[in-house]
């Protein structure tokens, strides 16, 4: 499998391309990395250095993989943090001539504008291209909770609730829809589920509520979700197997007491979880 991840890049720290090539590396995916920003370090950090990289530069990397004649064997397109307006049309262009390549490769999309705690954190222009130019065309997107309401104009807080955004989501284009964090009053203390939604039904899968915030760990799940569906097409599998590595890459991260994801002291879990999860169906 081949995946070109169009993403950010970060030399200290593990976000966007800098969180999810290794991952997917591990469990045997050949990536090819487009940047769309090279940060010294994620903006959580309040500063930064580093250029974000101008569109058009963008773009002549993705030519440059183009005139190499590798468009028809790639698998998957993913596309995380966009830093300005403009990458998006390249990323729109960049499906386009895959898929005219390789009609079966998909494009997964992950929406990324904030969460429920820090809101929205991109430029204000960032949520209208996501949701009128880039999700229409993504076969994929994989928002957490927050950025589905803010695609859907909802506020999704329950097990069905959640599903009518995801619905509301599919409805605009993509047919698979990762929701990368549910939180919802009557779910068990302590705890956090994911929740995929297909044609074929939706399944959530519950595991503990970890004390941590951990920039990147949505760009992993992303990724390894993105990986497991292309290669199975089973949702519930791949959310399953996804919240099992996620999970243990969280809690190595917490044990260490790092304030960064341990990446590669997690490698282990990407192909085999210590923790094993299940997903069960609730449509």
């Amino acid at each position: 499998m081949k995946i070109l991840s169009i993403q950010s890049a970060v030399a200290f720290g593990h976000v966007g391309n800098s969180a999810a090539v290794f991952p997917l590396q591990r469990i045997g995916v050949e990536v090819l990395p487009v940047y769309t920003v090279n940060f010294s370090n994620h903006t959580g950090y309040g500063a930064w250095r580093g250029p974000m990289i101008d569109p058009s530069d963008v773009s002549e990397v993705i030519a440059g993989i183009e005139d190499r004649g590798v468009f028809p064997q790639i698998d998957v397109i993913l596309s995380g943090y966009q830093g300005g307006e403009g990458i998006g049309d390249v990323i729109i262009d960049a499906v386009a001539r895959v898929k005219a390549a390789n009609p079966n490769a998909l494009y997964a999309c992950d929406p990324v504008m904030g969460n429920a705690k820090s809101g929205c954190f991109v430029a204000p222009a960032i949520p209208v291209l996501l949701r009128e130019r880039v999700v229409p065309v993504a076969d994929i997107i994989t928002p957490n909770q927050f950025e589905l309401g803010f695609l859907t104009d909802t506020e999704p807080d329950t097990i069905e609730s959640t599903l009518a955004s995801a619905d509301l989501a599919r409805a605009m284009g993509p047919g698979t829809i990762l929701v990368t964090s549910v939180e919802r009053p009557d779910a068990e203390a302590d705890t956090i589920e994911m929740m995929v939604v297909t044609d074929a039904g939706a399944w959530v899968v519950q595991t503990p509520l970890l004390p941590m915030k951990a920039n990147g760990s949505g760009d992993v799940t992303a990724a390894l979700f993105t990986a497991h569906f292309a290669r199975s097409g089973d949702a519930s599998a791949a959310l399953a197997r996804t919240a099992s590595s996620v999970f243990d890459l969280l809690a190595k991260t917490l044990e260490s007491g790092e304030r960064e994801l341990q990446l590669v002291e997690s490698q282990e879990f990407y192909a085999e979880p210590r923790m094993q999860f299940t997903a069960r169906q609730v449509r």
